[in-house]
């Protein structure tokens, strides 16, 4: 067992090798087993009827591509997954795996209209493929999927999809190998600004020049603005975890003064309480309101409300399992033992948290700026996701 699902099952018209597929990792975890120096060579791929994706590696191409192998696994080792991902993104994917499969069947029109627009024979690449929803939405083109979470990854193996577990931020791809590649709500996962310009260095990275990625990421911007009550604006204990380069701005749950104070959005029948309730602390007030012509105290207040929600880009995110269906396996007794869940009695359900890193209009332009072999060919909002087309340029 390589820790790769029915990657030699290469259906239509393509033959694939093993060792065409990836670039040396120090390990895969498959289940409770460790392979390690996998696929370690890496020589030819042959596709029947094309002679263009036919490539034979010279001794000199493959000394290159060491090297640059070495490098890439160098860099990735300095970017340690985090323990609030372990906790709040891996650990809970795996809980919730089935339960979250069965709500994720929806295509977005944006995205298939991406995977339609493809030349016939592409090799598609899906980052974070979850549950392969995306797998095989255009029949002339191939597709491979990796993702993090081994039940997830098995789903997809059932379904009978080519796919793999590996890590986003360092794809077990060698450079150039797929035609296109797709990242689909998948960045906002990822807890530091390093590592999310990985991922999107990495998905450049694998696919051929002239290859387009696709990436989209949970807005700041939602369109339901309701959604962000259920949210719960990270706390300062986990952001104090993030403290350096690449880590989250420190920003706080507060309004000036008011300690306790959330970050909600205030419904207009409290609007004014609240209003009076400061007005009546000379110490809340104080720098806080300001008196204009023009607007209200209380106006004020929910003015500022509303612009510490949009600066507010770290999230929890519920996820409610019914107990029906955390009964299935043992995963959600142990989150509930540990803390890592908690029970919504009232809901009938076991409450899992999610991290989320929502972004900000132009967030994703600016990763994208420090990567040189790429440019922006599209860029649009859609469904509260921002979304961006790249094109590799070298």
């Amino acid at each position: 067992m390589l820790g790769i699902y029915n990657v030699l099952r290469a259906s239509r018209c393509f033959c694939l090798s093993v060792e065409t597929l990836c670039r040396p990792l120090p390990f895969v975890k498959f289940g409770n087993h460790c392979h390690l120096g996998i696929l370690s060579t890496m020589r030819e791929i042959k596709v029947k009827g094309s002679s263009s994706m036919h490539s034979n590696v010279s001794d000199e191409e493959s000394h290159n591509l060491q090297s640059e192998m070495v490098n890439d696994n160098q860099s990735c080792s300095s970017l340690k997954v985090p323990e609030i991902e372990k906790k709040y993104v891996h650990h809970v994917y795996d809980a919730i795996a089935p339960h979250f499969s069965s709500t994720r069947f929806a295509k977005w029109p944006k995205v298939a209209t991406f995977l339609s627009s493809l030349p016939p024979r592409s090799l598609v690449l899906d980052a974070g493929c979850g549950n392969g929803k995306y797998l095989g939405l255009n029949p002339d083109c191939f597709f491979i999927g990796c993702d993090i979470s081994h039940p997830l990854i098995k789903i997809c193996a059932d379904r009978e999809h080519e796919v793999l577990v590996a890590d986003a931020v360092n794809l077990p791809y060698r450079t150039g190998f797929g035609d296109a590649g797709i990242s689909i709500a998948v960045l906002h996962h990822l807890s530091t600004e390093n590592r999310r310009k990985k991922a999107i260095e990495e998905l450049v990275r694998v696919v051929k020049k002239g290859g387009l990625v696709l990436i989209t990421v949970w807005a700041v911007e939602q369109e339901d603005r309701s959604l962000l009550n259920k949210w719960t604006p990270l706390n300062q204990k986990y952001v104090e975890e993030w403290i350096g380069p690449g880590s989250p701005r420190a920003r706080s749950p507060s309004l000036p003064g008011s300690p306790s104070f959330k970050l909600e959005s205030i419904p207009e029948a409290e609007e004014k309480i609240l209003g009076e309730r400061v007005k009546d602390s000379k110490e809340a007030s104080t720098g806080m309101l300001r008196e204009t012509s023009s607007q209200s105290e209380e106006d004020q207040l929910a003015s500022n409300v509303v612009t510490n929600i949009d600066n507010q880009q770290e999230y929890f995110v519920p996820w409610h399992l019914p107990y029906h269906r955390a009964e299935v396996s043992g995963a959600s007794a142990s989150a509930l033992d540990s803390g890592l869940a908690k029970k919504d009695d009232k809901k009938g359900a076991v409450v899992y948290n999610r991290y989320y890193h929502v972004f900000s209009e132009g967030e994703l332009e600016r990763l994208v700026a420090g990567i040189n072999n790429a440019v922006i060919v599209d860029r649009f909002f859609d469904k509260s996701n921002w979304c961006i087309i790249l094109e590799k340029t070298s």
